[in-house]
């Protein structure tokens, strides 16, 4: 028992180095699309899942006119996108 679970926790480790190693070898460009692709795939993922439907068990259900998480993100995120960006001063 003891030695499955270090085994485990041994191959978990060393997968973590392998895969980090590889990161670094990669080129910045490689990276940049790489996170351009799981940005699309998480919007994507967004669109097509819709809202959950409110839970009526929850101790702490959202009151009429209150935002709900969702809509409450969506709107930091709508003026997080209008602010205005800094430039460095020289």
């Amino acid at each position: 028992m003891i030695t499955d679970v270090s085994l485990r926790l041994l191959y978990l480790i060393l997968i973590g180095l392998l895969s980090s190693l590889a990161l670094l070898g990669r080129a910045t460009s490689s990276k940049g699309i790489e996170l351009l692709v799981l940005r699309h795939e998480v919007a994507v993922l967004r669109r097509t899942n819709g809202r959950r439907p409110l839970d009526t068990k929850s101790p702490n259900p959202p009151q009429q006119g209150e935002p709900t998480a969702v809509e409450a993100d969506e709107t930091k995120r709508s003026s997080a996108a209008e602010a205005p960006e800094f430039q460095a001063v020289s």
